[in-house]
């Protein structure tokens, strides 16, 4: 990750430019925003993008005087609230809280996505790096990877797993685990993160790959048993947590990532604008220690920097979702 003063520095060079490549004038740079802004989240309430959207929601509402609504637009995995974002007019009062899946993982996995990951979006800033983390329910007998990996394998497609939703990251961080451990675990899509993890916590499902925001409060009270984190090191939010390949996969490797994209078209001069305070919110010493505590680590770079990272995910995931043979029409 780019230092903090680099970062904040390249992001005032650029605003600069724009603003004097655009004949950018009071008019539109003291303008923006004069109504509310839309800040779509393609997933029901509860799930990690969602919190973390509705704490960067509450500091960008205060740094641009005006409200930032938090709209809920969940079903397909996330695809019907990145459509929607994707026509929604390019005016830089929509924007969506992009992921790896809507954005890097999507356009291997379906057929006929109903946008473009790349011509259809003006990415704004990539906001935070999140850690997966494997969560099992305290019923289920093994306390450590090796010991998940037996049980499987004593009980081929026994056991069940949950995730947001099929072609979701928590869906293709489990495929990649079944491949790299040679297990069968059946997987069980549902409509959010957060009605997954209800029946997680219910034991109608036995584990999750989850993005720790939702999961690791339940992990601290005892409710949930975690066993290991998806990152190439270990978490500062769980730092007794041994990576998946320190716990017996080597080379196994699933984060993911949030971050703020607006429609294509969006006049440059607000997409610097809307990177340079939502860079500065994430320095701010309360948000960052937020995020992180919940395991999101905070990022915040240059729109060009955010565009290489989704074209990147594209490659990644296009292999992954090859190897897993998963395919939604």
């Amino acid at each position: 990750m780019m230092n903090t003063r680099r970062i904040l520095l390249v992001a005032g060079v650029t605003l600069a430019a724009v603003l004097h490549n655009a004949g950018f004038n009071s008019a539109l740079a003291q303008n923006y925003p004069d109504r509310p802004v839309r800040l779509i989240v393609a997933y029901p309430p509860g799930g990690g993008a969602d919190i973390v959207a509705r704490i960067l929601g509450q500091q960008l509402s205060d740094s641009l005087g005006q409200q930032i609504v938090v709209d809920n637009r969940g079903g397909a995995a996330g695809i019907i609230g990145t459509e929607t974002a994707a026509k929604a007019a390019p005016d830089g009062y929509t924007l969506v809280m992009g992921t790896n899946a809507t954005h890097g993982i999507f356009v291997s996995l379906y057929r006929k996505l109903p946008y473009d990951p790349i011509k259809d979006f003006a990415p704004v800033t990539n906001v935070v790096q999140v850690t997966n983390i494997v969560v099992l329910h305290p019923a289920v007998p093994a306390r450590s990877v090796k010991e998940l990996i037996a049980l499987a394998k004593s009980k081929p497609g026994q056991l069940n797993y949950g995730s947001g939703g099929s072609g979701s990251n928590a869906h293709l961080a489990v495929e990649l685990f079944k491949i790299m451990a040679g297990v069968d675990i059946v997987h069980l899509p549902y409509k959010g993160v957060a009605p997954a993890v209800t029946d997680l916590l219910g034991g109608q499902i036995q584990m999750m790959i989850s993005n720790m925001p939702p999961v690791l409060p339940h992990v601290k009270s005892g409710k949930l048993r975690a066993l290991a984190v998806t990152g190439t090191k270990r978490s500062p939010a769980t730092p007794e947590l041994p990576t998946v390949a320190e716990a017996g996969v080597p080379g196994y490797e699933s984060d993911l990532w949030w971050g703020v994209l607006a429609p294509a078209g969006t006049p440059k001069p607000i997409v610097a604008k809307l990177n340079w305070e939502i860079v500065k919110i994430l320095q701010v010493k309360d948000v960052s220690e937020r995020l992180s505590a919940m395991g999101a680590t905070p990022v915040g770079d240059t729109p060009e920097h955010f565009a290489a990272t989704i074209r990147a995910d594209i490659v990644k995931w296009a292999g992954v979702v090859k190897a897993s043979g998963a395919q939604i029409d």
